[in-house]
């Protein structure tokens, strides 16, 4: 049973792969997993496919680099919802300000939720890549 795409929420502000406390960094992995353990539902993780991941990080005051919140999510996904991390051909991340004005209405459900509690999270979504010329 693949659970293509999947998504799940991070309840809580990032750690930067670049942290100084780098048991910070461990402890940021297992939550991530955790989160995710909670959505999928797939016996085993994604072996053969070109994967692309959607990272949205809702943020406050002085939020972490975006490309350095990328890797530790990627990670703590192998060997529950992919195999290994280089089936990651795609990576599409955002960062937005709770703040700002989001306009929420063709957002994914899970993301319109995240947005509404107005508290920082990351939003995660594990889906097929699509051709290059989708994407330029």
């Amino acid at each position: 049973m693949r659970i293509i795409p999947f998504e799940f929420l991070i309840p809580r502000r990032p750690v930067s792969l670049q942290t100084k406390k780098r048991e910070n960094l461990q402890v940021w992995k297992n939550f991530v997993r955790v989160e995710a353990q909670k959505v999928w539902k797939d016996n085993s993780p994604i072996k053969d496919a070109d994967l692309q991941l959607t990272l949205v990080y809702l943020c406050d005051e002085f939020p972490a680099d975006i490309d350095n919140i990328i890797k530790p999510i990627q990670d703590a996904l192998v060997d529950l919802v992919l195999e290994d991390d280089s089936l990651v051909s795609d990576v599409d991340s955002h960062r937005r300000f709770m703040s700002d004005p989001i306009d929420i209405i063709s957002l994914p459900s899970l993301l319109q939720r995240a947005v509404i509690t107005g508290k920082e999270c990351v939003y995660v979504k594990v889906s097929e890549s699509q051709t290059l010329e989708k994407y330029l």
